[in-house]
């Protein structure tokens, strides 16, 4: 279309430019040139008419050529869109039978569903009227059992369920009675072989030495001068030493009161110096007393810093080395608290290296269990949780506090270190002549075991035996049986730990008898 519109603009363009011509030609020529003008006009005219004609039939050739290829292409794309169209057309004809398809068969099932639903129903009321005759025929035979055994179902109930508990009972306490005799056949003697050789491997002092709080005087002369004027002398001494003198009739002697052993010690050994120096007043008496206290701090350090080397335990705080020291001066039921400490780190040592547990931890934890007691006259509460957080304060580890603080059950014990530490303390207090007891202590135990055996019921009588080491425990044979009684042992056991504190063990022995007497007449 674009060349046919080129081929006419080109054909007007030569009109126009031969009329043009044709006109000037005709004015500046004369007659004969515009003749020959004109024919040349005429010519070129004509030979313009030519081209044009041949570029117009070009152009339409052009042009039909141009036509019949775009036809051609769109018949082409069209034949490509029928085909896509019926291709679509056969997969949506396709889907729509397989919708069809899975429509019936969704109308099937629903029929099948509906069917079963129909049929469960039907077996729904027929299971539910069964039960309920099952249930009127229950509660029929329940009336005539009841009308026949003369109880009601609670009571028979209840006659059922004692009867239940009774063998249930009997077959846990055989239960129970069998594990532990195996338990304790085992546990037995490995304990006692391991608490036998740590025994005889150790070879401490038999019975513990007394700290001594009498300072003997040359006269009874020297009384007054340790009193001196208007008490001047005594009140200096008690003000610098921080203990109580009592001065009373016994003959050459003076006594040492205080809850503070250190300045106890420091106390006596002023006194002693005052006595062998012969000057007493106040001066000399300060003078003494500070000395005094230098020397028992340095015996304090060196008895902390000899026990860490006679037990092998190295890197202790400055600070726990001075609480060891001072265990010197301690006693706990007439035994010294420092020796005993040494012995439950040797002993718990031994028992540790038996079971192959680390043995420096457990002399270290034998060695600082009773720390404690150092502050225990300055610190309220137990001296056991007392040791633990002066342990933790000066950086030992977390197993070492917890081994302190559980060695009295004021924690329960978690490890086997601190189980050891128990035991080893245990052991050390508990062996002949380590401590000593009050009678009026020893008896008020002895009571108490005994009344704790009595609160149970189905006991006779209870006996404590070997000081409190063993109660004798004598039960009814009509409310006690031979089974049971293991588990009366072993709840009489356990009141005995929550109730009372006491070193050692105690063997709780549970006695039942049946004895038949008849009388021939």
């Amino acid at each position: 279309m674009q060349t046919d519109i080129l081929t006419i603009i080109f054909v007007l363009a030569a009109l126009a430019v031969g009329i043009i011509l044709g006109m000037v030609l005709r004015r500046k020529l004369s007659e004969s040139t515009v003749n020959n003008a004109r024919v040349e006009a005429e010519k070129l005219v004509d030979d313009a008419k030519k081209e044009a004609d041949a570029l117009r039939k070009e152009a339409t050739i052009q042009a039909k050529d141009a036509v019949l290829q775009a036809k051609t292409d769109w018949e082409q794309e069209a034949r490509q869109l029928r085909r896509e169209i019926q291709s679509q057309e056969n997969r949506l004809q396709q889907k729509e039978e397989n919708l069809e398809r899975k429509q019936d068969h969704i109308d099937q099932r629903g029929e099948d569903l509906n069917q079963r639903e129909n049929q469960y129903r039907q077996q729904s009321e027929q299971l539910q009227k069964k039960s309920n005759e099952i249930e009127q025929i229950y509660t029929d035979q329940r009336k005539k059992l009841e009308d026949i055994s003369g109880m009601s179902g609670e009571q028979a109930k209840q006659k059922l369920m004692d009867s239940m508990l009774s063998e249930a009972r009997h077959d846990a306490a055989k239960g129970i009675k069998k594990i532990e005799e195996e338990a304790h056949e085992v546990a037995d003697k490995k304990a006692k072989k391991i608490m036998a050789l740590a025994i005889q491997r150790y070879a401490g002092d038999f019975v513990a030495e007394k700290t001594v709080s009498v300072v003997p005087l040359p006269s009874d002369e020297m009384k007054g001068r340790i009193i001196g004027r208007e008490g001047r002398n005594i009140r200096a001494i008690e003000a610098a030493t921080g203990i109580d003198l009592i001065i009373d009739d016994t003959p050459e002697a003076v006594v040492i009161s205080g809850f503070n052993p250190v300045r106890r010690e420091v106390a006596r050994i002023s006194l002693e110096r005052l006595i062998a120096d012969g000057r007493i007043h106040p001066a000399r008496i300060e003078e003494l007393v500070e000395k005094a206290q230098e020397e028992v701090d340095e015996e304090i350090r060196q008895a902390g810093e000899q026990a860490t080397f006679d037990v092998g335990v190295h890197g202790i705080h400055p600070e726990i080395i001075k609480l060891l020291g001072m265990l010197k001066y301690r006693t706990s039921y007439g035994q010294n608290v420092l020796v005993h400490s040494i012995e439950v780190a040797f002993l718990c040592g031994m028992m540790a290296s038996e079971l192959g547990v680390n043995v420096k931890q457990a002399k270290r934890a034998g060695l600082l269990h009773d720390i404690g007691k150092a502050v225990s006259h300055e610190m309220e509460g137990s001296h056991a949780v007392n040791g633990g957080d002066l342990a933790r304060k000066y950086g030992e580890s977390p197993k070492i506090v917890h081994a302190i603080s559980a060695h009295h059950e004021d924690e329960k014990p978690e490890t086997v270190l601190a189980i050891l530490t128990q035991a080893s303390d245990a052991l050390s207090g508990a062996r002949p002549g380590a401590r000593r007891e009050t009678l009026e202590t020893y008896v008020k135990r002895l009571r108490e075991l005994e009344q704790i055996g009595t609160s149970f019921e189905g006991v006779t009588g209870c006996f404590a035996i070997q000081a409190g080491r063993e109660i004798r425990v004598m039960v009814s044979s009509d409310q006690v049986s031979d089974d049971y009684s293991h588990v009366l042992a072993k709840d009489i056991a356990g009141k005995i730990e929550q109730e009372m504190t006491y070193p050692g063990q105690i063997r709780v022995n549970v006695i039942r008898e049946t004895r038949a007497v008849e009388y021939a007449k």
